[in-house]
């Protein structure tokens, strides 16, 4: 087991992991609340990938790995990743406008 200390390192890894052999690589997520430490795991049973953070804020960085390996997993590995990222996602997503009186 590798525990990775830079984010995108990680990720890099991770999506190289899961291109090199999709049907057997999986993906763990493991928060302890009493620690509140949050592990991400990346293996395919020959190689792991480990993360491990303390801090709230990397929780939007774990979003946007779930999109990335949502995109993996749907469209296949060699989807093009350049247009997953959260943000631009959230700005996609029509606004909802609310159900007041109209002036």
């Amino acid at each position: 087991m590798v525990y990775i200390t830079s984010w995108d390192e990680f990720v890099e890894r991770s999506v190289q992991l899961f291109r090199a052999d999709p049907d057997s690589t999986r993906y763990v997520m493991k928060y302890r609340h009493c620690d509140g430490k949050l592990v991400l795991k990346v293996t395919d049973n020959r190689e792991c990938l480990k993360y491990k953070t303390d801090q709230a804020q990397e929780a939007r960085k774990m979003e946007k790995l779930n999109n990335i390996f949502f995109t993996l997993m749907a469209r296949g590995p060699e989807v093009d990743l350049s247009e997953v990222t959260g943000k631009e996602q959230m700005d996609a997503q029509p606004t909802k406008k609310g159900r007041g009186r109209k002036q």
